[in-house]
């Protein structure tokens, strides 16, 4: 019949997408943490840092001690910029070597770039975490405002047209 869904919704399959749509949600956020501090990690160490610890618990947010941080500005800025541009460039790597694209890539690179966005564009009210020791390092509220914007809106650009996919709903014969 024209018009009728192959695979419609069914009910009893409803909690079931709801629990793959949380662990997904839960997996993406700390794949994003994970990236995130790997930025810190990164730049600490190349600007003669020292590691101390990195924190990535199972409720909270991860944080990265460096000690000591002789450029902290830099050890700061390192893991929101790595948080998005590091998903961004393995999803544009992604689709050179396909063909189409790779709706789950894209939903986390997406996710990554929102996190971000928001925890810069908003955090400089409370100077939470990295917001915190930005602008005690140099950084000004413009700066993580143009930032928190600019991630959220290609974040949200990201996630646009990605459809059923979002809801775990896409038939079998076309998942990704």
């Amino acid at each position: 019949m024209a018009g009728t869904p192959r695979y419609p919704d069914r009910p009893a399959r409803r909690p079931l997408r709801l629990l793959a749509a949380a662990g997904v949600l839960v997996a993406s956020w700390y794949a994003m943490q994970a990236v995130h501090e790997l930025g810190h990690v990164i730049a600490a160490l190349a600007t003669g840092g020292s590691v101390r610890h990195v924190a990535l618990p199972l409720i909270g947010f991860s944080r990265t001690d460096v000690a000591p941080n002789p450029r902290p500005l830099w050890v700061a800025w390192a893991g929101p910029m790595t948080g998005v541009l590091l998903p961004l460039v393995v999803w544009y790597a992604l689709r050179l070597v396909r063909s189409r694209d790779f709706k789950p890539a894209r939903f986390f690179v997406g996710w990554c770039l929102v996190c971000n966005g928001a925890y810069l564009g908003l955090g400089w009210i409370d100077r939470i975490g990295d917001t915190g020791d930005l602008l005690r390092h140099g950084a000004v509220v413009w700066q993580l405002i143009a930032f928190g914007t600019l991630c959220t809106a290609v974040g949200l650009w990201c996630w646009h047209g990605l459809g059923p996919w979002m809801g775990l709903a896409q038939p079998p014969d076309k998942a990704y």
